[in-house]
């Protein structure tokens, strides 16, 4: 089966910026803290316990929803405590990359992201034009991993399971559960494993 669109993560997948994660993760931190009246070092505590309890990829997302956070609260924090507009630069091989692939494939992301966040994001490392459709959090207010969402992704952009290539650098975030639906997938750990998808073209 001919390999039709290809679906990227964005977060760890079309950048790599451990300090924005840091600020992410913070923001969530000071979510919890003030949920559950605690002091931060306490919050920072829970969530990794409530993470590492998660068999399904422990997301700061699923952890702050099992602690009693909403994620519609969450995100608004995250939209507002982080800036990646300070912290990440473009990557001309990324560009680059999406420029080649999106001469033959459909591009799409989605991401645990939310809209405003994503938007500043892709907008600083210089992809934002190349994406034929992007699915974020606020599609559905469900974190990944998820199943009906991947359904639903397939239908929206017209391609089977076999004929879509999931791409992210956390395998059971976002790569098991389309993986397990006949998806192809690709699992990154840098850029430069990143940039190998080129030869899907040559």
């Amino acid at each position: 089966m001919t390999i039709k669109a290809i679906v990227f993560d964005l977060d760890g997948t079309l950048y790599q910026e451990d300090r924005l994660g840091e600020e992410v993760n913070r923001s969530a931190i000071h979510y919890v803290a003030d949920l559950k009246g605690i002091t931060p070092p306490e919050a920072e505590a829970l969530l990794e316990a409530t993470r590492a309890a998660d068999d399904v990829g422990g997301t700061l997302s699923r952890a702050v929803v099992a602690l009693g956070g909403t994620l519609q609260e969450l995100h608004k924090r995250f939209a507002a405590d982080c800036h990646p507009e300070r912290l990440l630069k473009p990557d001309h091989r990324v560009r680059e990359l999406l420029q080649l692939l999106s001469t033959r494939f459909q591009l799409h992301l989605y991401t645990n992201n939310n809209r405003d966040l994503s938007g500043r994001i892709m907008r600083q490392i210089g992809v934002d034009d190349l994406l034929d459709r992007v699915f974020t959090i606020e599609d559905y207010w469900i974190p990944k991993p998820d199943r009906r969402i991947i359904e639903d992704i397939l239908a929206k952009i017209g391609c089977r399971a076999q004929e879509t290539l999931f791409v992210g650098d956390r395998y059971r975030v976002d790569l098991a559960v389309p993986e397990s639906m006949g998806c192809s997938v690709f699992e990154m750990k840098t850029t430069e494993d990143l940039l190998t998808l080129a030869d899907l073209v040559h």
